[in-house]
């Protein structure tokens, strides 16, 4: 289990489902789901295996993304590892204000332009998503209570 003290400073990636998509999450600092919370193994195993699927799609940047993020630098650096998930067909998320974990908020920062279905999945990986689902459309901005 990750405490909240831990999430609180760590970078963890996490993946969610909203039953079709699946979107891909840098913690930078903030609370997660008590589904991705519960084992350390598990994130590992899914971010051992999206990390090493082959890249499927072209990308597309946020748009507003400059706007979302007034103090920090949009530059390929940071969009580095998004485009990389993206390329996947994840949808792919950051902190809006990093090491905040009182605040819950998550942008979009690359979509893909063909995205990766939940059932493309082996039914391992696909099981282990399905524990972490968004109730709202994934090319929203996320917020930690929408959640079930």
């Amino acid at each position: 289990m990750i405490l909240e003290t831990e999430q609180s400073y760590l970078d963890i990636d996490w993946f969610f489902t909203d039953n079709k998509n699946i979107g891909f999450v840098a913690s930078a600092g903030g609370k997660l789901p008590k589904s991705v919370s519960m084992s350390k193994d598990t994130i590992q195993l899914l971010a051992s295996y999206f990390r090493e699927l082959p890249a499927i799609t072209d990308v597309l940047v946020n748009p507003k993304l400059k706007e979302i993020m007034i103090n920090r630098e949009v530059n390929e650096n940071y969009l580095s590892d998004f485009i990389f998930m993206a390329e996947k067909g994840l949808y792919s998320f950051d902190k809006t204000l990093l090491n905040n974990l009182d605040d819950d908020r998550y942008h979009l920062a690359v979509s893909p332009v063909v995205a990766l279905n939940i059932s493309d999945l082996p039914s391992e990986i696909s099981n282990i998503v399905s524990q972490t689902i968004n109730s709202i459309r994934i090319n929203e901005p996320l917020i930690i209570s929408s959640f079930l």
